[in-house]
């Protein structure tokens, strides 16, 4: 009961409410320091401040009492418990604006703070979603669908093209291509064979397969994934308010001058005077309002940030992991290279033998080929004869003339040479990480079709950025070790490591992290999901990313523009200055109104009003942030 009267007072409406009132209450105090008469409020028969005082008086009073309870050690002293001694003290000597001043602006602080830090965490559950509930197994030579939940160990399980793997698993017949992009981050499917290890929440492309079951239950790959995910949310503290930070010495400071204040004057008033303008309202608006300006400003680039701790950290943040696909490259599929072996043949003879024979594959990289040819409006002829051998390549007849477009090893298992000058050329592909596909007729290997993700045109200048900005940049990816090292290459990172499992990432940000480096992780897939909740921070790529990387992460580019990235990074580390020199100038202003106090030159009252335009002046000087250019 005393929770929900706590939080109706201090929600929005209620807040409002008692600025009203104290803005009454305001007005012939106004009056009285310009030196007129009083004009009190004849239509309420009581003082205006009183409403203030219970409205914003109790939930702070409620606050500053459950600390005393609950908190720990020395942090049961709170910048709550001092502002409600200063409001007792004002109430006792009779000044009700003074003691209706300090509580108000608190009030204020909170829902600025609230305002700043509302999170929605959707992205656990819809990685749980992707758990497959059932699964086919096979007994006794019968097939049986059953709860997932029930595959035990061993169990020979059997998967259909477009299924998901419902556990972790070793292929005991048939050849597939798995999209693995859930666990790895990788762009390309990946071909299995008999021997080979398959994961759970992998979808399964092509060809049917027989697994036997290794992990199963609580000891799946994606069940890991989604028990990292909780475990890094949990370690993930609400950030503390600096004024409470500061509270610990602010308050017997306070209530030691105020106490002295009295032995030397033998005026209440002075000591009360103490309390009032000693109250670290300006301190604690400081960090809520700049906090909100940048959140504001970043809204307007298509930078969201969930926050007010994600960008505080954002600021101190030392060192940026970045994943590649999707967030360094475009995330799809081009044709890179056509190279021809045979002189006869020009390449985009080779692209239309290619893309005729890939017309009626569903493989990514076939269909790649195929969209490269309409791109560049080179003809394609429909075949007579198609035959995809999953994980090798097709096979197919355009014009009585017989192609085959696959890898190395399966124009060996027919018979078709490959000459010695293409080695070369097919090693160096390899060697820039780059997924090669071999044109042949049934005599001879006349070309290759090379495909690669494709690398954004402004990732290198992003990094050259961040460098001069004494930003350490990492490199954290699935991809095989050559196609990271290439494209790192390209766009000057020269920390990489590649080949990486999402534990493993995990893992690595651990190993940042224990460097004594505040680290932020920038990703955009499912398999990222658990690096970017242990990062200190994180930024997932909005329009692409998928929901789970967005939710996981504390900050979203709405758009897929890497060039943010500087830009969010120059915007949290103003922000994190403004916040640190507003404090210092409320600390000033509150020390040059206690010198005013002990000098008798300050009321309850005028200290009241001093202290409200010392905070007022703080929140000019954060909310210029809005506006401020970053580019």
């Amino acid at each position: 009961m005393l929770k929900k009267l706590n939080d109706f007072l201090s929600g929005r409406t209620m807040t409002i409410v008692s600025g009203v009132f104290l803005l009454l209450d305001f007005i012939p105090h106004m009056t009285e320091v310009f030196g007129g008469s009083s004009l009190p409020l004849h239509f309420l028969p009581f003082d205006p401040a009183w409403v203030t005082i219970i409205i914003s008086g109790i939930p702070l009073l409620y606050l500053s009492i459950w600390r005393l309870i609950h908190n720990p050690g020395i942090s049961k002293i709170s910048s709550a418990l001092l502002i409600c001694i200063a409001m007792f003290a004002a109430i006792g000597i009779g000044d009700l604006f003074a003691a209706g001043e300090v509580v108000f602006i608190m009030a204020i602080g909170a829902l600025l703070e609230d305002a700043t830090t509302d999170r929605a965490k959707k992205g656990l559950r819809q990685l749980i979603s992707l758990t497959p509930a059932k699964g086919r197994r096979l007994k006794d030579g019968k097939e049986e669908m059953i709860p997932t939940e029930e595959i035990q160990q061993g169990d020979t399980l059997r998967i259909l093209p477009g299924e998901t793997i419902p556990v972790d698993g070793k292929i005991i017949n048939g050849e597939t291509s798995v999209d693995q992009s859930i666990m790895t981050g990788e762009s390309l499917p990946v071909d299995k064979s008999i021997g080979e290890d398959v994961f759970c929440g992998t979808i399964n492309h092509f060809g049917s397969i027989d697994i036997s079951a290794t992990k199963v239950g609580e000891d799946s790959s994606l069940q890991k994934m989604i028990r990292m995910v909780q475990e890094a949310e949990n370690k993930q503290a609400p950030m503390q308010r600096i004024a409470d930070k500061c509270a610990s010495w602010l308050t017997p400071v306070a209530l030691l001058i105020a106490i002295c204040a009295y032995i030397g004057t033998r005026n209440i008033v002075t000591a009360v005077t103490v309390l009032v303008v000693f109250c670290p309202c300006a301190l604690v608006l400081a960090t809520p309002t700049a906090i909100m300006a940048a959140i504001g400003q970043a809204t307007k680039h298509g930078v969201i940030i969930k926050s007010g701790e994600a960008l505080e950290k954002m600021g101190k943040a030392d060192t940026i992991a970045f994943d590649k696909t999707g967030t360094l490259t475009y995330g799809r599929l081009n044709v890179s290279d056509i190279i021809s072996f045979d002189k006869s043949i020009d390449e985009t003879d080779l692209l239309s033998l290619a893309a005729s024979a890939e017309a009626k594959s569903e493989h990514p990289l076939g269909k790649a080929i195929v969209d490269c040819a309409r791109t560049k409006s080179v003809p394609i002829t429909e075949s007579t004869a198609f035959k995809m051998t999953i994980g090798k390549g097709i096979y197919a007849k355009i014009k009585d003339r017989t192609l085959f477009c696959s890898n190395e090893k399966f124009l060996r298992e027919n018979g078709i040479l490959i000459d010695n000058g293409a080695q070369p050329v097919l090693e160096h592909l390899r060697a820039q990480g780059k997924a090669s596909i071999l044109i042949a007729d049934e005599k001879q290997c006349f070309g290759v079709i090379a495909l690669s993700d494709v690398l954004r045109t402004e990732a290198k200048d992003v990094i050259s950025r961040l460098n001069n900005m004494r930003t350490r940049t990492v490199l954290l990816t699935g991809d095989n070790k050559k196609a990271a090292d290439y494209f790192a290459e390209q766009i000057c990172i020269t920390e990489i490591l590649a080949e990486l499992l999402p534990e493993e990432k995990v893992q690595n940000i651990e190993a940042l992290q224990k460097d004594n480096h505040k680290v932020c992780m920038i990703g955009d897939g499912v398999n990222d999901a658990p690096a970017l909740k242990t990062a200190d921070v994180s930024v997932a790529m909005g329009s692409i990313g998928s929901d789970i990387a967005v939710d996981a992460a504390d900050i979203i580019l709405m758009s897929d523009n890497i060039t943010k990235i500087p830009y969010l990074k120059r915007l949290s580390n103003a922000t994190v200055r403004t916040i640190t020199a507003s404090i210092t100038l409320s600390m000033c202003i509150n020390f040059l109104a206690i010198a005013l106090s002990l000098m008798q030159v300050l009321t309850p009252t005028t200290g009241a009003l001093v202290h409200n335009a010392g905070s007022c002046f703080v929140v000019l000087i954060v909310a210029l942030l809005y506006d401020r250019k970053f580019e």
